[in-house]
């Protein structure tokens, strides 16, 4: 279910789950959750939407419909332009939380095209998500496993908690994972790590996490909305029409995709830009900018 309020606050319910989304506070799952989970969930305030996998119990697992479900959020914040922030999040439980489990081994046997079936609708997610117009970031409140690892992967920023770890069980499962997947992990992280993190299944703790550019922040886990939220505004005062242009740029140029014609034109539509005059103003007036996103 969608809820959408340009106010202070959106609230989602869907069962006995309620999310605060507040785009000027913190947002969250508050408690008195249906212990069996939903589908996740999509709020959108202020600029700002949320999706939030929402099965702690079962460790976040994500099952074909979740993936059916995480497409259509996807889409429906893609359609809103006045959607300039993304974050992608969890529900947690347990002393040692994780964001998400991945696919559901199960389900791999179950989709009605067969694990091979699975897998593309698991890419086709994760493909989605790292094409999705606004900057997204990925609010990683516990370990991160399997296929939700280039969830985090196709997000423009990641933030984890202390105490999180990371491993693809691919190669252990007998998975040749899918190729945008891996072109992902080595753009981002590059074939050093990602030979660690895929051929050798190695799990990574939270300080090699940060070392080594996955996350860009590890704070302790009470800190993570507030952490969340800080960026969130810092990324909301910016100029929407550069960011956007500039994130399809970094990625094409990472991932050895693009057209120098789309890249330069990208920058021409900047150059006579609303935003541009109105960032050029408030920098001589010395005040804060009021950017349109045109």
């Amino acid at each position: 279910m969608v809820t959408k309020n340009n106010d202070v606050k959106s609230v989602v319910r869907c069962g006995h789950v309620v999310m605060r989304v507040n785009p000027d506070g913190g947002h969250g799952i508050l408690r008195g959750m249906d212990e069996s989970g939903t589908v996740p969930l999509l709020a959108v305030a202020g600029g700002v939407a949320t999706i939030t996998l929402n099965r702690p119990r079962h460790h976040n697992r994500l099952e074909s419909t979740d993936l059916q479900v995480l497409e259509q959020h996807i889409r429906t914040v893609e359609a809103d332009p006045s959607v300039r922030v993304l974050v992608l999040s969890a529900q947690v439980r347990g002393p040692r939380p994780v964001f998400s489990a991945g696919f559901d081994l199960g389900g791999f046997d179950r989709h009605p095209h067969g694990p091979g079936g699975a897998v593309d609708a698991f890419a086709r997610v994760a493909d989605a998500l790292a094409a999705a117009r606004p900057i997204t970031l990925a609010a990683l409140g516990g370990s991160v496993m399997g296929g939700a690892v280039d969830l985090a992967l196709a997000c423009d920023f990641r933030i984890g908690v202390q105490g999180m770890q990371v491993r693809v069980p691919a190669a252990a499962l007998g998975l040749h994972y899918y190729s945008s997947g891996l072109r992902r992990a080595v753009a981002t992280l590059g074939l050093p790590l990602a030979r660690r993190l895929w051929l050798a299944a190695e799990t990574l703790q939270d300080e090699a996490l940060l070392t080594s550019g996955f996350l860009d922040a590890c704070v302790p886990a009470a800190d993570l909305s507030g952490e969340v939220q800080r960026r969130v505004q810092a990324l909301l005062a910016l100029a929407p029409l550069a960011l956007q242009g500039m994130k399809r740029t970094l990625r094409e140029l990472a991932e050895g995709g693009g057209e120098p014609q789309a890249w330069r034109a990208r920058e021409l539509a900047t150059h006579a830009s609303a935003d541009f005059a109105e960032g050029r103003a408030a920098a001589l007036a010395r005040r804060a900018p009021r950017f349109e996103g045109r």
